[in-house]
């Protein structure tokens, strides 16, 4: 089982993230490539948000294909290109996101490899199976 600390002796987190996870031995992790806000057609919407919901839609089906699902998240790294993006993104983030939620970090960059991409999401997740 996954353990969420943020510790009452540390400021409490901006938002919906815990400061650290600690995932126990034995535990299958995944590392997920940063997902883009881009449909199986190649369609992208211009809107962040929008950008945003198709980058979380890919994480779940990619972690539902590994046994997994949105509790299973250990840590998140998300990047915007544009500060105004940050509502849009943490808003659809916490739509998706279950409590108590994964360790977080959301950066701003200067672009991605295509200029229209507003948002790129990647994530650690981690279950243990059993035996």
């Amino acid at each position: 089982m996954l353990s969420h600390h943020t510790p009452e002796s540390m400021r409490a987190p901006f938002a919906l993230y815990s400061h650290g996870v600690v995932v126990p031995p034995g535990t299958h992790v995944l590392f997920g490539s940063g997902q883009l806000g881009i449909t199986q057609d190649d369609k992208i919407p211009e809107d962040a948000a929008a950008q945003a919901e198709l980058c979380f839609e890919s994480i779940g089906k990619l972690l539902r294909d590994a046994g997994m699902g949105f509790e299973d998240l250990v840590r998140i790294n998300a990047f915007v290109t544009d500060r105004s993006y940050l509502p849009a993104y943490m808003a659809v983030r916490d739509s998706f996101i279950e409590s108590p939620p994964p360790a977080s970090t959301l950066m701003i960059v200067s672009g991605f490899a295509r200029e229209i991409f507003k948002v790129e999401i990647e994530v650690v997740a981690a279950k243990n199976f059993g035996k």
